[in-house]
């Protein structure tokens, strides 16, 4: 490991890692705040033989990364939450035709234009349920500089091994901040490669069912021929309204994350042994969090942390253990309550989980988070 001399962005650590992983391909729409990182792409892409190509639009910038990416190469875009509105049909478009990529959004104040400069975690269930129909979902939530670089290569990893698109998704604090970073040495980073199909063109099934639910990938020019379309279809490749191979299709899909869930989950766990006050929370006001934990322990209240770094799939069984030991789980956010909609789901309701949002620009304090479980301690 080799530490950064200087501190790092969290938007430069993006692309940096993006290309680290692999990345070849680049295509975008500079928005705020999440343009450093095409700003970084476009001029370090071309130094390793990558490509960078600033699109129209947002919905443009994902159809290319998906080409892009069907035509055999590792494939990224970044945006904010207009246009990660913009890139839901194409995300949904990615996940039915098995299409590994990395879309990374960098969340800010809402809805429409919002607050451009200001931070926000309003995009939480979007990325969960943005696109319509029943879809798997990748999701990561780093929280610190150093984080989004190794959680940016992980995304990589994921979307080649279980050819699917993945979210990338961290507030405008941490893309903005500046702040050392321990990254791996050059050359140290074994990036992960998609499974290529191969055999007999004859017999070929391009969206076969395989033990692990992964079937692999025709690269262009190996001659197997692969029908893709957003339309269900069969293991051919082609459309189908038939019930049992349409649902099978479908099924799949949700299933192929599902079994590959230990893969994917990763989240971190502070005090929570003893903890009788839970917080949840993700991004700039899990560190955030962080400082209130310390701060309640030395005052005598017992506060712990569960912080998702993959947010979904969920952590729920984790949510589920920490939350039968606690009185109460706090769910801090920088949004009206949709992270809240989940843990209330797994505990139990409002009885259990208890909110304290903002949805003003501001990020939450440390010393909010304290009076919020001072609060809830008094009425116990």
């Amino acid at each position: 490991m080799s530490e950064v001399p200087s501190p790092l962005q969290g938007n430069r650590a993006c692309a940096l890692a993006a290309i680290a992983a692999g990345c070849r391909f680049f295509a975008g729409y500079p928005i705020t705040p999440s343009s450093e990182i095409a700003e970084t792409m476009s001029r370090e892409l071309p130094k390793v033989g990558g490509v960078f190509i600033q699109m129209e639009d947002e919905i443009a910038s994902l159809g290319a990364a998906i080409g892009a990416s069907f035509g055999g190469v590792k494939a990224m875009t970044a945006t904010s939450g207009p246009g990660f509105s913009l890139m839901q049909e194409h995300i949904g478009y990615a996940a039915m035709t098995e299409t590994p990529c990395v879309i990374v959004d960098v969340m800010r104040g809402g809805p429409s234009t919002g607050m451009p400069t200001r931070p926000s975690q309003g995009d939480l269930m979007q990325a969960r349920w943005g696109t319509h129909g029943d879809h798997p979902v990748v999701a990561l939530t780093p929280a610190s500089v150093e984080e989004i670089y190794s959680e940016t290569i992980r995304a990589f990893a994921l979307a080649e091994r279980l050819r699917t698109p993945v979210l990338v998704l961290f507030d405008e604090v941490i893309a903005h901040l500046l702040e050392p970073a321990t990254l791996p040495a050059p050359g140290s980073i074994v990036a992960a490669e998609r499974q290529w199909a191969a055999g007999d063109e004859i017999d070929f099934a391009p969206f076969r069912e395989t033990d692990d639910l992964v079937p692999p990938m025709a690269r262009p020019g190996d001659g197997l021929r692969a029908h893709v379309t957003g339309l269900t279809h069969g293991p051919d490749g082609f459309p189908t309204q038939q019930p049992a191979p349409a649902g099978n299709a479908v099924q799949r899909l949700l299933d192929k994350i599902e079994r590959h869930r230990t893969e994917i989950e990763r989240f971190e766990t502070i005090a929570i042994d003893d903890a009788e006050f839970v917080i949840v929370a993700v991004g700039i006001v899990a560190r955030a969090a962080r400082r209130a934990v310390a701060e309640l322990r030395e005052a005598g209240v017992k506060a712990g942390l569960l912080r998702p770094i993959t947010l979904w799939p969920f952590p729920e069984a984790a949510l589920r253990q920490a939350a039968a030991r606690a009185r109460r789980v706090v769910v801090a956010e920088m949004n009206a309550g949709q992270l809240a909609l989940e843990v209330e789901r797994l505990t139990g309701g409002p009885v259990k989980a208890a909110r304290l949002n903002r949805i003003d620009g501001e990020p939450i304090a440390p010393a909010e988070i304290v009076a919020r479980i001072r609060e809830l301690a008094a009425d116990a």
